[in-house]
């Protein structure tokens, strides 16, 4: 189960059980557990299906669903008898937006740059092996729908987790990701040697890039936001390869590099 710039500063989780930490709420570590298998699947899982994945006792599962189902925080059909994510959840996220300082001032900068270059901006924090969509900015030329926010990829098959990941050394590197990394496309970089190579590359010029490595007919570029450390955020700019000639590639970085020196001067001003 289961993405040449110059403006002011003024104007500016998998889806499988984990064991129980040790000194853990038993109640607590249970209810969190079963609300990350319903947030990481694609589609809503029945009683048989949660029991199969958690292994809880199927009587304490179905009284934990039945309580989360009354707060809202699982949503049941009683059609089909499965349980999903419920509204609270979406809340509850949409609160953490809300009060992070990072996004609240990523925001207003990657409206300059999205405006400037007229490309689709995301904003991402590293989270384990995955990088987690915090802020999108859409360009003009974007029909998508669908936002990306709230969701997570792969940190290695991505530019803004390379970028996150090139900030670190090649042993913190392997010690973050699995010992398998997973292709999201065959133009994703698989092999150790290989993204440590390409890592080194995006370390020297202070940027990272990839080219369908994640969705296809789409380039990306992205920059890390060095304002704490470890780094934890990063910036990017997808562009369809189509558009992606020379010239608007200088444009494109030069634009994120700039807006990561802006961001990071704008948190260091708040005391971030």
């Amino acid at each position: 189960m289961r993405v040449a710039g110059t403006f002011p500063v003024e104007d500016l989780v998998t889806g499988s059980a984990s064991p129980a930490r040790p000194n853990a709420v038993k109640s607590a570590d249970r209810t969190v557990e079963l609300l990350e298998v319903l947030s990481a699947s694609d589609r809503p899982l029945t009683l048989t299906e949660l029991h199969r994945e958690l292994s809880y006792p199927k009587s304490s599962l179905y009284m934990l669903l039945q309580t989360l189902v009354a707060r809202g925080w699982v949503e049941l059909d009683p059609t089909r008898g499965t349980y999903g994510i419920g509204v609270r959840a979406l809340l509850v996220g949409t609160s953490y937006l809300d009060h992070d300082p990072v996004v609240q001032v990523a925001i207003r900068v990657m409206e300059q740059v999205r405006r400037e270059i007229n490309e689709t901006v995301h904003l991402a924090r590293l989270d384990g092996a995955d990088v987690v969509y915090l802020a999108s900015r859409e360009s003009e030329h974007h029909l998508r729908v669908v936002s990306r926010v709230g969701r997570r990829l792969p940190a290695h098959s991505t530019s803004l987790g390379k970028a996150l990941l090139a900030a670190r050394t090649p042993a913190e590197v392997d010690a973050i990701l699995p010992a398998r990394l997973t292709p999201l496309t065959p133009n994703t970089v698989v092999e150790r040697p290989a993204l440590h190579a390409q890592l080194a590359g995006f370390r020297a010029v202070g940027y990272a890039h990839e080219r369908e490595e994640n969705t296809p007919g789409l380039g990306c570029f992205a920059v890390a936001l060095p304002y704490r450390n470890p780094v934890l955020d990063a910036m990017s700019c997808s562009v369809p390869l189509g558009r992606l000639d020379p010239d608007h590639e200088r444009q494109v970085v030069e634009a994120l590099l700039h807006a990561a020196r802006t961001i990071t001067e704008l948190l260091r001003q708040f005391g971030r």
